[in-house]
């Protein structure tokens, strides 16, 4: 599951909606929500996104939000380490690797490091956070 469809999932839960009623709703196939739900599509569209704001009223926080996370919710990613340190390409590579074995607890600590670059080492690197939306532009 990617972080917009478990945005989507709840928003339906909450709402008591169903897959067939909200595909019908917006102009989508209850699979193509389904797939979305399960990250077994892309990130989706900014105009899917409008139509999901506009069809549970979302406004203002919540609806920068799920932008975000929509951005957030590329299930196969690629990273170009390029040009950067032998470090870079080994921590990427390593990530990688390991990823599925990582838990929840391990995940936060590192979504943390890398959006406010604190560390609980010496001599923290600040890390530039990642504007809203941008989380798939990492910078080079």
């Amino acid at each position: 599951m990617t972080p917009f469809g478990e945005a989507l999932r709840r928003l339906r839960a909450e709402r008591g909606v169903t897959q067939r009623e909200m595909a019908k709703a917006i102009g989508v196939s209850p699979a193509y929500l389904s797939a979305l739900e399960h990250g077994q599509r892309s990130e989706p569209s900014w105009q899917f996104v409008q139509r999901v704001i506009g069809y549970f009223n979302i406004i203002w926080d919540e609806a920068e939000e799920l932008q975000a996370l929509s951005g957030l919710s590329r299930p196969k990613v690629t990273i170009d380490t390029a040009g950067l340190t032998p470090k870079a390409t080994e921590v990427a590579n390593r990530l990688a690797a390991a990823i599925s074995r990582l838990d929840a607890n391990t995940l936060e600590q590192i979504g943390k490091l890398i959006e406010t670059g604190e560390t609980d080492g010496d001599n923290p690197r600040p890390v530039q956070p990642i504007p809203p939306g941008r989380g798939d532009k990492l910078p080079r």
